[in-house]
């Protein structure tokens, strides 16, 4: 439960229909089994303790008296755990019959659910034997809380909120589901019995994720299985949990097996904060509880690399589109402003490279020749032949215009004129080749009645590592809202894709060159000066990026996340040593992000002043480092 993660499960387990001793057993043996794993929040399926399948022995006082003792055990037995435990049952409540959830905890009934739009048609006649309910939040003679309303609380975690719904709830047009999220419930529970059938799977599936993802929120869904009659129908105990769109874990058909995974309550409250559809409703009935914070061991996957899609289809797809929404961005930005020429500058690196392709890109799509973009290469003190070659066979491969200037004698004479010595290889020695660069594409785009392309990316945004006024500086930056890992796998893309073989040997070459600014002088001519090296692994601070600027996570659970995602790759010292550098860059080169070009959004991450990120340029990062220091572990 720390850190916002509560293990949550989806049971099914074996039944015998109207046997309800036997089904009280299964259910005490699994809701132990998943309590030792550290689950937090158990949801068996609908009408679990008797079976969905009893048909009209659903009248029988028999079977509707051994239910309710049935559950009085199960609440007793499970007692001792820290457990909130959700089972489905019939339930007689002022003469009439309701499918009913109970959540139990320590030995409490701490509230009933009766399930609200009950199925009349094809095999399914729930409305025979239930009633539909329709009021609001009642008690019963136990002072037991009973309606729809329900929304149960964690008073040691406030985002740790619950609602329940029941199978059917989800498939109305307006699930119980919406209305319980916006009076506050981060998670949503489905006590469900849903039958198998050809193409039923993935469409339950489906409408789970979209239901997660209209809600902000966590959805565990427990389905019947194993057990049930199968007079006309068969069970497949399909059991999901999903966050917001997302899968996080799926049992098997026929399995009769556990869903468990973590959900990240802290996560979705963060998210909901920003969407001001989500308002303050208070129209509900609470229920709290107190559980004791406790470590959660974390079983669900954290990519170490958010910003790539996990399979090859889906990164190839997203690939296709960031190149689009690139090269259309520009093509308006061209368009509108009449430029007769884009200009930009090329080094061999990747970003340069980059910002070419969706370049040449935008001039496709306005039918206008690849010559109309002048690329400039302006070799210096730190540029080696490898990148140079590199450069000069990228434009010819895209039929560009290339032009080269040597900046050495015109930053030598700068140094000169401001009293800097050629043996000071200070941040002057580097700023100054940087900030000459741009004065040459700028003046070029004069020349030419041009735009100068931008090509500095979203990693470089974060950890201010751009020169200010100078790489800083464009008059559109196509790659502001692409971080570096995800670059690399953009031009590879486009690499893959083409069929021109001077454009695939230049682009395999620069996806093997070591990221570098190449600013200070090579050795032997190869390069000396390795970004990675100097301001840390880029896969860690996308990582860092991504979780702790996206979602808000503070710098513990950032940490956290990360030695679990890199175990085996980093050791602790050396995430946290550049988790201290990303916070501390962060923080204090806002300066730079706050007059940025414009740029187009590609993804959910961005740093533009205009629309996703505001923050003062003289914010303090003290609360931050705070943390960071107390980090021991």
């Amino acid at each position: 439960m720390k850190d916002g993660f509560i293990k949550v499960a989806a049971a099914t387990v074996e039944i015998k229909t109207a046997d309800c001793d036997y089904n009280k057993e299964m259910i005490i043996k699994r809701a132990f089994e998943l309590y030792e794993k550290g689950v937090r929040l158990a949801v068996f399926p609908e009408l679990c303790i008797t079976g969905y399948t009893c048909q009209d022995l659903f009248f029988q006082s028999t079977l509707l008296d051994s239910a309710l003792d049935a559950l009085y055990e199960i609440r007793d037995r499970l007692r001792a755990l820290s457990m909130i435990t959700v089972i489905g049952l019939p339930y007689r409540y002022k003469s009439k019959l309701y499918n009913i959830a109970a959540v139990l905890y320590k030995g409490e009934i701490l509230g009933i659910v009766p399930k609200q739009n009950l199925p009349n048609y094809n095999e399914f006649y729930e409305m025979r034997h239930f009633t539909p309910w329709e009021g609001g939040t009642v008690e019963t003679d136990d002072n037991i809380p009973f309606g729809k309303d329900i929304i149960f609380c964690c008073k040691q975690l406030p985002e740790f909120t619950f609602g329940v719904e029941l199978c059917e709830d989800l498939w109305a047009p307006v699930p119980p589901s919406s209305l319980l999220a916006l009076k506050g419930a981060n998670i949503i529970l489905n006590l469900s019995a849903s039958n198998e059938m050809t193409g039923k799977a993935e469409y339950r599936k489906a409408l789970a994720e979209n239901q997660s993802a209209r809600l902000i929120s966590g959805y565990v869904y427990a389905s019947a299985g194993e057990g049930e009659s199968t007079q006309d129908l068969v069970f497949s105990g399909h059991n999901l949990i999903c966050e917001n769109g997302i899968t996080l874990a799926e049992s098997r058909l026929f399995a009769n097996e556990c869903a468990v995974s973590e959900i990240d309550v802290k996560k979705l409250a963060f998210e909901r904060r920003k969407n001001t559809t989500f308002t303050n409703d208070d129209n509900s009935r609470r229920v709290y509880f107190d559980m004791e914070l406790c470590h959660t061991d974390l079983t669900r996957f954290v990519s170490r690399t958010p910003f790539i899609p996990y399979s090859k289809d889906e990164k190839d797809s997203r690939c296709e589109l960031i190149l689009s929404m690139q090269s259309h961005g520009l093509k308006k930005r061209i368009q509108h402003t009449y430029s007769k020429t884009a200009v930009i500058g090329i080094s061999g690196g990747l970003d340069s490279c980059l910002a070419l392709l969706v370049t040449v890109d935008a001039m496709r799509l306005l039918s206008r020749p690849a010559t109309d973009v002048v690329a400039v290469t302006m070799p210096c003190f730190g540029t080696t032949k490898r990148t140079k070659t590199n450069a000069e066979k990228l434009c010819e491969a895209l039929g560009v215009t290339l032009r080269c200037v040597d900046i050495s004698d015109s930053v030598k004479q700068h140094f000169k004129d401001i009293g800097h010595s050629m043996d000071d290889l200070s941040v002057v020695y580097e700023n100054g080749q940087a900030r000459e660069r741009t004065q040459v594409l700028m003046n070029i785009a004069n020349q030419t009645g041009g735009l100068v392309i931008g090509t500095g990316d979203l990693s470089e945004l974060a950890l201010g590592w751009a020169t200010y006024n100078g790489d800083h500086m464009s008059m559109y930056g196509v790659n502001c809202s692409v971080p570096k890992t995800l670059i690399r796998h953009l031009v590879k893309y486009y690499c893959d894709v083409s069929e021109n073989a001077l454009l695939k040997e230049a682009l395999t070459d620069i996806l093997d060159t070591p990221v570098s600014p190449e600013l200070l002088p090579a050795k032997n001519g190869e390069i000396s000066q390795k970004t990675e090296d100097l301001v840390g692994p880029y896969e860690l601070h996308d990582f860092f990026l991504y979780n702790g600027i996206r979602w808000g996570y503070s710098p513990r659970k950032v940490y956290r996340l990360a030695k679990y995602a890199f175990n085996g790759e980093y050791d602790n010292a050396t995430i946290l040593k550049w988790l201290k550098t990303f916070y501390r860059r962060f923080f204090s080169q806002q300066f730079k992000r706050s007059c940025l070009p414009d740029g187009p959004k590609v993804g959910s991450v961005t740093l533009s002043p205009r629309g996703d990120w505001r923050m003062p340029s003289d914010a303090m990062n003290t609360c931050w480092q705070k943390e960071i220091d107390e980090i021991t572990e």
